[in-house]
């Protein structure tokens, strides 16, 4: 689309990364089983708990990928630059 940032596609990507957590624990009947089990945890347990993990890399990784560029330490001001 005219007049949008070059990326803005590759950032909405990302960003719906986002929904695969929502999407992976959306219906718990589908993984609402004993088996397999896991250290002896039944399956509907670590699976939700695996998705801590799993959500806090996929939101890692867009954040790291969709912010915008820090300016080179020479560029910055600040009241504790050296002069």
């Amino acid at each position: 689309m005219p007049g949008e940032a070059p990326g803005w596609r590759r950032d909405a990507t990302l960003v719906s990364l986002l929904v695969l957590p929502f999407l992976g624990l959306l219906y718990p009947p589908l993984y609402a089983t004993e088996d397999p089990e896991l250290f002896g945890f039944p399956f509907f347990y670590w699976y939700q708990f695996a998705w801590v993990p799993l959500t806090a890399g996929l939101t890692y990784l867009v954040y790291r990928k969709t912010r915008p560029s820090e300016p080179a330490p020479a560029e910055r001001t600040g009241r504790f630059t050296r002069p």
